[in-house]
């Protein structure tokens, strides 16, 4: 009977040290403070998530301004050109055509070239009575005075279209270098060819208003020279 006291004792003692020994338990891979569940896989994740999706709308916010900087330019290169130099340019020729258009006695055709050289400058008018190759003489220094006139005054034109062809240049100068598209400095650039357009048909009629000046006087003396020899063979004959 005596060891059943001491067993028990054994027994107690073991107790309470098991009592003051903690469990070890494996801790959760989650932590709880004041009731809100807190997961650091779960955190993780979720900031990657806005961290791609922010990126997301960063490549959308930059593809918007691409595509709202290739429309500006698509603008400007359809703006067109708030410079025009045409209608100076219409008249600037318009005056020149005139100029040859009052040409006296002998105009630009061919037909009336070949009507006044057939009356007054070959053939019979200048085997006429004395009365008729007097007259075509006379018209023929006509010819010769109003050919000269008229390259006078063409050329005179075309020195006075000289100051309109600076200004409009320099117009067109400004506007080339201040175009802010495509299409304005194309109009620009067939501005400038048509303002050279008009200087080559300012040149082209001085050039024929001379040649038919000098046409005109080496004609008229051919023509006194075939007229003198008539003269003198009816002057000899008689």
């Amino acid at each position: 009977m005596t060891g059943f006291p001491l067993r028990r004792a054994i027994l107690a003692g073991a107790l309470a040290s098991a009592a003051v020994v903690p469990i070890a338990l494996p801790m959760p891979a989650y932590a709880q403070f004041g009731g809100i569940v807190y997961d650091p896989t779960n955190y993780a994740q979720n900031v990657l998530t806005a961290a791609r999706s922010l990126q997301q709308i960063n490549n959308q916010i930059q593809q918007i301004q691409q595509g709202a900087t290739s429309l500006i330019n698509e603008a400007r290169n359809l703006t067109l050109l708030p410079f025009s130099s045409l209608q100076q340019l219409q008249q600037q020729v318009q005056h020149t055509q005139q100029l040859l258009n009052e040409a006296q006695s002998i105009a630009y055709d061919v037909q009336d070239i070949q009507q006044a050289f057939d009356g007054r400058y070959k053939g019979a008018a200048l085997t006429g009575d004395h009365a008729q190759m007097v007259a075509n003489a006379n018209a023929r220094w006509e010819d010769s005075v109003g050919a000269f006139q008229d390259a006078l005054q063409v050329q005179a034109g075309v020195v006075g279209n000289i100051e309109g062809t600076r200004t409009t240049m320099d117009g067109l100068v400004s506007a080339s270098q201040s175009a802010t598209g495509a299409l304005q400095a194309a109009q620009a650039g067939n501005q400038l060819l048509a303002l050279q357009s008009q200087q080559l048909a300012d040149l082209t009629a001085a050039v024929a208003a001379q040649g038919r000046a000098q046409a005109l006087q080496s004609a008229r003396q051919a023509a006194e020279e075939v007229e003198g020899r008539e003269r003198f063979r009816r002057f000899m004959g008689n």
